[in-house]
Formats: C-alpha cells, sequence, structure tokens
C-alpha cells in the first residue's frame, strides 16, 4: 500500500526561519537592536552539546543575537543562579535557556522557576504552564507548539476529532494534550501503565507519541488513514542509527500523515524557539 503524506518538519522549520528572518531584519532601524537569546549549558552531556550547537546556528540564519555560557559539571546551583538572575537583570537579553538535563546536585524545577517568566522562551516556567491551562495569555513550550504547527501545515482539522497522546511529560504529553483540547478534539493521555495501549491507540484519529521508546508504537497498534506525530528521537539498539518511538515502515502504510525521525519534530523545537524569543522580544518593545 501507498505511504502516506511524509509531513517533513525540515520544509516546514525553513520556512518559518526565512519568515522569521524577514521579520528580524527590520529590527535594528525600527527597535535598535535585534533579540538576544542567552543559552546556559552546563556540564559535557553529549546530546546536549549538539542541541546548542544546532540552537547557535539557527539563531544565525535568523539574525538574532546568541549568547552561549558553557559552565563546567562542577558549577554549584548558587552560581548557575546568581548566573540566570544577572540575565534576567539585563535589559539587553530576551530569552534565556537553560539546556536540561542538568548534573546531579541542582534541582531543575528550582532553575527553572528563577528565570523570569518574560524571558522563559522554553514555556516551562510554573507561570507559563498555569497560563497554558487557563487560557491566559503565555509562552507555550517549543515542542507542543511545534506539534500543532505541523497539524496546520498537514491541513488536519482537530475539531471534534479522537485524539490520543502517548506520554505524560511536563515538557511534551501534557501540553500538547492542552493544546489539542483548546482546538476542540476528544483528548486522551496515555502511558506505560495504561491497560491494552493498542485498543486506545488504535481508534485515535491523530496520535502523538512522545514515550521515549524505540520503534513502541508498532502497526497493529495504529488505525488505518491516522495521522502519526513521532516525538521520539531514540538510537536503534542494533544498528545505532536515530529512530522514533513509531515503528515507521510498519506504521506509514496505514497512516493518512506521518512525521519521519530524523527531520519530523526535531527542528520545529528549534524554530518555535525562535519564533517565541522573537515574542519574548516584540513584548517588551
Amino acid at each position: 500500500m501507498e505511504h502516506g503524506m511524509i509531513l517533513s518538519g525540515k520544509a516546514l522549520s525553513d520556512k518559518m526561519k526565512l519568515a522569521l528572518r524577514e521579520q528580524v531584519a527590520a529590527f535594528p532601524e525600527r527597535y535598535g537592536r535585534v533579540p538576544h537569546l542567552a543559552v546556559i549549558l552546563v556540564g559535557e552531556d553529549p546530546a546536549s552539546q549538539t542541541y546548542v550547537r544546532g540552537k547557535e546556528k539557527a539563531c544565525e540564519l535568523v539574525g538574532i543575537r546568541n549568547t552561549t555560557f558553557r559552565l563546567g559539571a562542577e558549577t554549584t546551583q548558587e552560581e548557575l543562579l546568581s548566573r540566570i538572575a544577572a540575565l534576567n537583570a539585563d535589559p539587553q537579553v530576551d530569552g534565556i535557556l537553560v539546556q536540561l538535563p542538568l548534573p546531579e546536585g541542582i534541582d531543575e524545577a528550582r532553575i527553572i522557576e528563577a528565570i523570569d517568566r518574560d524571558k522563559d522562551v522554553d514555556g516551562f516556567h510554573p507561570l507559563n504552564v498555569a497560563g497554558l491551562w487557563m487560557k491566559r495569555p503565555c509562552t507555550v513550550a517549543c515542542t507542543p507548539k511545534g506539534i500543532l504547527r505541523l497539524l496546520d501545515e498537514a491541513g488536519v482539522t482537530l475539531q471534534g476529532k479522537r485524539a490520543v497522546v502517548v506520554g505524560r511529560s511536563q515538557i511534551v504529553g501534557l501540553p500538547t494534550a492542552k493544546l489539542l483540547l483548546d482546538r476542540n478534539a476528544t483528548v486522551t493521555i496515555c502511558h506505560s501503565r495504561t491497560r491494552d495501549l493498542g485498543a486506545v491507540t488504535r481508534e485515535a484519529e491523530v496520535l502523538v507519541v512522545a514515550i521515549g521508546r524505540p520503534r513502541f508504537i508498532t502497526g497493529d497498534m495504529v488505525g488505518e488513514g491516522a495521522v502519526v506525530i513521532d516525538v521520539g528521537v531514540n538510537r536503534d539498539p542494533v544498528s545505532g542509527k536515530l529512530c522514533g518511538d513509531v515503528d515507521f515502515d510498519a506504521v506509514a502504510p496505514k497512516a493518512s500523515v506521518i512525521t519521519p525521525v530524523p527531520g519530523g519534530v526535531g527542528p520545529m523545537t528549534i524554530a518555535c524557539l525562535l519564533e517565541n524569543t522573537v515574542e519574548a522580544f516584540l513584548r517588551k518593545q
């Protein structure tokens, strides 16, 4: 059977970045400067280093000023908090991002809460999270925001649709479920303890998978014609290649729309981070 439509996050993120680049090009004349994103990376986590380099490149492309603070793994919580306090106080800094995970002994919740909510471009601050759930103005987390953009790009109508989100993290699962709910989808949230998961996922017209297990969703767990968004980024234990939480080869023939890994949700996360930074800048002007 024919593959469904493969929904490229790379193509859409390139389009978004070009639009942002045009927008930002007019800022120096209008506002006297461009948006400024400060990124803090603590320790030597290789995946985090790759992500941070990707963010630096994307900022450069769009014309956003980027400063990355690379701090040693021995950095204390107090040192990190004082660095954040200085960036909060700096009127030239519009967005602050602390790359997670943080080394042992640093309280992530405490660090996230220390970032000024107006400079929290990740959308993780408790007040931004509360804003999302209470439908107040807020910064929406980058990955969920990117997922909704992809669905819109594919022309997927969400109103009245049965949506299933597999995974309940604060970063992806829960905010994505809320955004789908706000679009009038009927949303079920599943997780590792859900009984007979396949029976639930087969009913989904829109299936978002963010559980962090390689090829966890198999062909028999997906209904004919479903829209499948795969948020997972895993290393295949055998080949060492990148793969998603969805068994792409088995699921693609059944799906009407599916995102690949890599090149699906990942690039959208960075594009939405840049957009959040531009929005944070404009709120201050």
